[in-house]
């Protein structure tokens, strides 16, 4: 179409802009700004394509770990070597290495100290009584090994809050050079860990969560080359994949559980106890491997002073364990798709059992990960542990800490958030320390889906009130969802990485495309960057191409910006001024955001009706006028009568006749 028009370029601008300023009427809403069509900055290449896959260019690093480590039960302390073979698929050189030194978050002189609160205690530590922790690396050397015969050459680290610098004696080359680094380290166990790891005290032998706890190598990666953000507290974890085989040694009255299979349990259950785990693994019911009446009884351990548990887990980007003399254990058998057989299994003190307690953990843990893993992608690890601590609730590859003190419903729903994580990060490995709602809020949006799967919905929650929920989701003192954990404030924590982006992907998927697009394309994101590590941007892609949809206003709205919506009916009148001829209704959007408009209606004689617009309405204005089909007059209009979007004014929803 050819538009002919002898107004000058200025002249045809002013008059645009008139017209849209006379069209908003004192409206916030800028099509101009929404419906851009530079969503993208770049275009795709073939590292990450420009339809969200990666692409054949696509290359990421690898670090395969042995550790030997140690706990003191008397110290509180654990000491180890941690052996890391480092594998540089990148096509540059490296000269060096970083890796991140978690523990030095609870040094009181560490970055993250500094940003806590001077009295009083936020969730990530306590500035009135500090901590002296943080790590002592006695050794850093590199092994090599040339006609059969090792050689170490010993390394001068360079330590900067929580991240260490290595400069390498040779530079990796590009696609494929390996080198192998061990680390001798110690620290001391804090009591509250940035409710990640800690000790809970118990009566009859503290309970230790141990995570964060190796020194590991930074991810290097095609989007920014070192990712070497300080651990503050708030923010998680970004981190290469690769396999851990990993030997623990405790005390003999401990039990201890961990990422991965246990290679030995000959070597450190009592024979009944192995019966019992072997039986576990065939059982869909739950198992006891070490009873409530066995928790005191030294004969239940084998005859001992020290024992090493060791545990393998492969293609993995992180191992965490726990240890106690405490623990009930509990297990049984998962099912998973393909036919393949799992074990989800249950630690806990005796103050935490019960069968509307922990006794039902290992139920938990299995229905969440087969539920899971039917919907969008099988568990991938032999064993999913689950461990009662003084940790509210973390997780890491095949195993999570829980709350001791949770019940019935609680403690299904922090079972069933942890192991979400198996799905987001730990199989789709997005950058946590900077994208908090990759994982925070896909998981919180599946854990709603498997809420109402699980036991007929036992623990389900009703739908809710959108527009009740914009009241906080979009206060004065609410937050973007894209920023990074840390850059928020920590009472905006739980709002914009967990609540706000679960309820766009819920919203996405009822009400934008349809559940079965939306699953099918989450699905196929799950599949394209599994054990990978895909952007926003990355995510964003995947699922417009998959959905068939242009959503850069959802995104822009929704994740990257923080954007109100109201919709109002501002009037309403009749063709000809005639009702048997129909009504026109106008719809304005009077702040920045815009969704699908749903429009509600009855007649004076109750004939009632449903019309639906799509968000294009709002491409190039921001006031809509549409038909309503009636031929009486109209006795009320509400716009969204299910309340099933985010309206931050709704009392400007409703028109009724006589107003």
């Amino acid at each position: 179409m050819r538009f002919n028009c002898k107004l000058s370029a200025f002249a045809f601008l002013f008059l645009i802009q008139t017209l849209f300023a006379q069209d908003q009427q004192g409206s916030k809403y800028d099509p101009n700004v929404l419906f851009n069509p530079i969503f993208y900055s770049s275009y795709g290449n073939n590292i990450r394509t420009g339809n969200g896959e990666p692409g054949n260019g696509y290359w990421q690093n690898r670090a395969d770990y042995q550790i030997k480590a140690e706990l003191n039960d008397s110290l509180n302390s654990v000491s180890g070597s941690v052996t890391m073979t480092y594998t540089n698929n990148s096509p540059h050189y490296l000269a060096f290495l970083w890796f991140q030194l978690e523990q030095n978050l609870f040094n009181p002189e560490s970055r993250g100290f500094a940003k806590l609160p001077p009295a009083g205690r936020s969730r990530y530590g306590n500035a009135a009584n500090p901590f002296e922790g943080g790590y002592t690396i006695s050794s850093v050397k590199v092994i090599t090994t040339t006609s059969g015969k090792t050689a170490e050459t010993v390394l001068i680290p360079e330590i900067t809050d929580t991240r260490m610098r290595i400069e390498l004696p040779k530079a990796l080359k590009p696609a494929g050079d390996k080198v192998t680094i061990k680390v001798d380290f110690s620290y001391t166990v804090p009591e509250y860990g940035a409710d990640r790891t800690g000790i809970l005290k118990n009566a009859d032998g503290n309970i230790y969560a141990i995570a964060q706890w190796y020194p590991k190598i930074c991810v290097f990666d095609d989007i920014q080359g070192w990712n070497t953000l300080p651990y503050l507290g708030a923010s998680e974890f970004y981190l290469e994949y690769g396999n851990f085989d990993v030997a623990i040694t405790a005390p003999s009255n401990h039990v201890v559980v961990a990422s991965g299979d246990l290679l030995n349990p000959e070597e450190v259950m009592t024979a009944q106890q192995l019966k019992n785990y072997k039986l576990a693994h065939n059982s869909d019911a739950t198992v006891t491997i070490r009873g409530k009446n066995e928790v005191k009884d030294p004969a239940s351990r084998p005859a001992a002073k020290k024992l090493t548990w060791k545990y393998n887990v492969t293609n993995a980007r992180d191992f965490a364990w726990a240890s106690s003399a405490s623990f009930i254990w509990d297990a049984a058998k998962i099912n998973l798709p393909s036919g393949k057989k799992a074990l989800a299994q249950s630690v806990y003190p005796i103050s935490s059992d019960g069968v509307n307690a922990w006794g039902r953990s290992t139920e938990y843990t299995k229905a969440s990960i087969e539920n899971y893993s039917k919907r969008w992608f099988e568990y991938p690890y032999p064993i999913a542990t689950n461990v009662a601590s003084n940790v509210g609730g973390m997780e890491y590859p095949g195993i999570v800490f829980c709350g001791s003190t949770a019940k019935t419903g609680s403690l299904w729903g922090v079972t069933d958030h942890e192991f979400g994580h198996t799905w987001f990060p730990m199989i789709v490995g997005s950058n946590e320390r900077k994208y908090g709602w990759m994982d925070e809020g896909f998981n919180t949006f599946i854990n709603d889906i498997a809420s109402k799967d699980f036991n007929n919905g036992e623990y389900a929650q009703p739908a809710g009130d959108a527009h009740s929920m914009a009241k906080f989701m979009y206060s004065d003192r609410s937050e973007a969802v894209m920023k990074t954990p840390d850059g928020m404030k920590e009472s905006n924590i739980g709002l914009s990485l967990y609540f706000k982006p679960g309820f766009a992907l819920s919203l996405l998927r009822e009400q934008i495309v349809g559940e079965k697009r939306f699953d099918s394309a989450f699905k196929k994101y799950i599949r394209d960057w599994a054990y990978k590590h895909p952007s926003p941007w990355d995510f964003f892609r995947s699922i417009e191409s998959s959905v068939g949809e242009d959503l850069g206003w959802f995104w822009k709205s929704m994740i990257l910006e923080n954007m109100r919506l109201d919709q109002a009916v501002t009037k309403v009148e009749y063709v000809g001024n005639n009702a048997k001829n129909g009504a026109i209704v106008t719809i304005e959007n009077m702040e920045r955001g815009a969704m699908p408009v749903i429009i509600a209606y009855e007649t004076i004689s109750g004939i009632k009706g449903v019309k639906k617009l799509p968000v294009e309405v709002w491409q190039n204005t921001g006031a809509v006028k549409t038909r309503i089909p009636v031929q009486e007059e109209l006795k009320i209009i509400t716009i969204d009568p299910q309340k099933v979007f985010p309206d931050f004014k709704p009392e400007n929803n409703t028109w009724t006749s006589g107003n």
